[in-house]
């Protein structure tokens, strides 16, 4: 039987460890058929109700939180596609409610360039030593909760350039790890977008780029039948997550909530290196 390639105890604390370490995750490349056993199916299912709700209520994270904590339930080469197919269904809900917001021509940019950039992050995932895969991880969610919590103002970007060239490295991650958005919200600090555009702005980014990022995962031959059944687990947890987000949203302090997920993602970050 194939053990997950991601070694769980020195990693990741807490209850997500002490289910997921008692399985072994039947699946390899080879044996494409086995799938998740119950204990790892109910993680995924909380993970991705976590994810529905953080992103609802604090605008972002949804990615950010989801991938190490599925990494650690279900290995890399699962997360990574699994994630990217469940951020289509998030983007296509909340697209609808940012898209009067959204300016689309610097969008197209960032988009266009982060096609370029999403084959390479799928090709790293797939043909990279995993702890290389996963210490660029951890630098990316540490330095974003770092620059999150801090109050570090970024000097106004100009130009073209940036667009395209921050566009390509959200591409790397989003192919990567599903984490397109640190670069392209650094990028919307340093350009000064009202709130309103800053959150149309980055769903209308999030949605085409997580679609490539998906057909992508269907050309590398990555979407199997256990990510199937990691995301029909995974639909119904997504949506009432969304819902009570939503719900929620009105009673919580969203600054408050935003340093929370940001001290969050440093834990997890942290607990992907040490």
């Amino acid at each position: 039987m194939y053990r997950s390639p991601v070694s769980l105890d020195w990693r990741f604390p807490g209850f997500i460890v002490k289910c997921a370490k008692r399985t072994t995750l039947p699946y390899s490349p080879d044996t494409s058929l086995s799938l998740m056993q119950p204990t790892q199916l109910i993680l995924v299912a909380l993970i991705a109700f976590a994810a529905g709700f953080v992103q609802t209520v604090a605008g972002f994270g949804s990615a950010l939180l989801g991938m190490p904590l599925l990494v650690a339930v279900v290995g890399i080469q699962i997360a990574s596609p699994l994630v990217a197919m469940l951020g289509v269904a998030l983007e296509m809900v909340l697209i609808l409610r940012y898209r009067e917001h959204m300016h689309v021509a610097v969008v197209g940019k960032l988009v266009a360039a982060a096609a370029v950039g999403i084959p390479l992050g799928i090709y790293a995932v797939k043909n990279i030593d995993q702890r290389i895969v996963l210490g660029v991880l951890a630098v990316v969610l540490v330095g974003y909760g770092i620059y999150g919590l801090s109050k570090f103002a970024l000097p106004k970007l100009e130009g073209n350039g940036w667009t395209f060239g921050l566009g390509f490295i959200a591409g790397v991650l989003g192919g990567a790890y599903n984490t397109a958005g640190p670069p392209v919200i650094m990028y919307g600090h340093a350009r000064r977008w009202p709130t309103a555009q800053f959150k149309g702005n980055l769903q209308g980014f999030f949605l085409p780029v997580s679609f490539f990022v998906v057909a992508g995962h269907f050309l590398a031959h990555t979407v199997t039948p256990v990510v199937w059944q990691g995301f029909a687990v995974s639909l119904i947890p997504l949506f009432l997550g969304i819902w009570l987000g939503g719900l929620a949203e009105r009673g919580i302090d969203a600054e408050r909530f935003r340093k929370l997920v940001l001290v969050l993602l440093i834990i997890l970050g942290a607990s992907l290196i040490l």
